[in-house]
């Protein structure tokens, strides 16, 4: 005999598992809580009377509002507790890059001054020079040779520098 010759109060474990909302491991497990034995044909297929899987169907209803509530809850507080960890895990890092990069910039930035401040004196020591080396060379215009390497000063004469 098969499942489908029984009768109508037989079903099979598609139906259950359509019935139940359920996968056959849970519906193992739902057999054990309630203390089902599934029933076999002269084949070896399994098959569940209506009794059974009304059985079945109240042990998952009992079961499954607890559980499944606390396992919800359960797995929302795991969320919300590995979502806090990365959270601070991840500001953490960031911090940690910005201030190792802003103690370098910090260095940067007073080595940028100490350049500046040369630059500016060597600008002066340069503007100085260039005045020196203007009158010197009017200095050595104002001689004029003479004979045999012998040179006389003329008189040197005052510029507006």
């Amino acid at each position: 005999m098969s499942v489908s010759e029984l009768n109508e109060n037989v079903l099979s474990p598609q139906d259950v598992r359509k019935i139940l909302d359920s996968d056959n491991m849970e519906i193992v497990k739902l057999c054990k809580k309630a203390e089902i034995v599934p029933r076999k044909t002269e084949e070896g297929k399994t098959y569940f009377s209506l009794d059974d899987v009304r059985a079945l169907k109240s042990a998952k209803d009992a079961s499954g509002s607890s559980l499944s509530k606390n396992a919800s809850q359960l797995v929302v507080d795991s969320l919300l507790k590995s979502l806090s960890k990365m959270e601070t895990n991840i500001t953490e890092s960031i911090s940690n890059v910005l201030n190792e990069r802003l103690e370098g910039m910090d260095e940067v930035v007073v080595e940028l001054i100490h350049c500046k401040t040369e630059n500016e004196n060597l600008r002066n020591q340069i503007e100085d020079l260039n005045k020196e080396n203007y009158a010197l060379r009017k200095e050595i215009a104002s001689f004029r040779p003479v004979m045999l390497g012998l040179y006389v000063k003329d008189e040197v004469k005052k510029s507006l520098f």
